[in-house]
């Protein structure tokens, strides 16, 4: 009887994370009718409702909140044990979920990871890329990564990356009809190719910084953009000024391709963290990917 408690606990905490029967029976691989009569069966040994089922989710009651608050930290914390349990092994092992921007997943995570993980096979790694600032405990990820000044305080973060400037540049043909900007305030006289932010549905602001003075400027144009590849080509084919991360048009300006201006006000930021809670159990597959990402410039 007790180990069969201990299932149904497990299963409702399950149901009630996934706010659906049929999602959690594929999640504990059982049937949708034997979940159902489990959680009947608990709610019966109980005497109190622990479930609102719909047509279209299930969520819990007043009495199965206050449940769910007791035992849901102790399955977490048994899941963690067992993983950390790895570590009587030869390699560390398990599963990391990250949620980061894309440019950060493509110049920062992937050359990392291309290399940690043929050395740690039994490691494996899913990484989410959105711009949105994800909730990574309600989402149920490992860590997240952002820019260093975006990160909760209550966040344990680790630098993954070297400080970062952004550069405003164009090509030198459309530069050649029209007076260059000499103050971030000039640029609402200039086709502006916007980064678009599909969480907010707005338009990502240009910021600046020079001398200890911050400007932030809302610049407008024809075109814009969620991705920065396409800002950067925007800006090849000289549809106007595009303001985009300095090592993704270096060899650009080098080549003489695009044309820097306003680099006196693009002062480096602290570049991409790592983060997650601060009361999170690293597992060793975790650790090893959290000392591998560590930024030690």
């Amino acid at each position: 009887m007790a180990r069969q408690g201990m299932t149904d606990l497990f299963s409702f905490v399950t149901v009630a994370n996934e706010g659906s029967f049929t999602r959690a029976a594929k999640r504990l691989g059982v049937t949708q009718s034997a979940l159902s009569h489990a959680m009947n069966g608990l709610e019966a040994r109980v005497g109190l409702r622990l479930l609102n089922r719909s047509t279209r989710s299930v969520t819990p009651t007043e009495a199965g909140m206050r449940l769910l608050g007791v035992i849901a930290p102790q399955f977490a914390q048994i899941e963690v044990e067992l993983s950390a349990l790895t570590e009587l092994r030869d390699k560390p092992a398990g599963n990391v979920r990250i949620t980061a921007p894309e440019i950060a997943a493509e110049t920062v995570l992937w050359p990392v990871l291309r290399r940690l993980l043929p050395e740690y096979p039994d490691v494996h790694v899913e990484v989410v890329s959105s711009d949105a600032r994800t909730d990574i405990v309600a989402e149920r990820f490992d860590a997240g990564v952002r820019v260093g000044e975006y990160v909760e305080k209550d966040m344990v973060a680790v630098c993954i990356a070297p400080p970062m400037r952004m550069a405003v540049v164009a090509r030198p043909s459309y530069l050649a009809d029209r007076p260059a900007p000499r103050t971030p305030e000039d640029l609402t006289g200039h086709r502006c190719i916007n980064l678009a932010r599909a969480s907010r549905g707005d338009l990502f602001p240009w910021e600046f910084e020079r001398d200890g003075r911050e400007v932030a400027v809302r610049v407008s144009g024809q075109i814009a953009f969620s991705s920065l590849r396409l800002i950067r080509e925007a800006a090849l084919d000289g549809l106007g000024l595009a303001y985009l991360p300095e090592q993704e048009v270096l060899a650009d300006v080098a080549e003489g391709r695009l044309m820097r201006v306003l680099e006196e006000w693009c002062e480096p930021f602290p570049s991409y963290h790592l983060y997650y809670p601060s009361r999170r159990q690293p597992t060793p597959a975790f650790t090893v990917l959290v000392e591998a990402l560590r930024h030690r410039g």
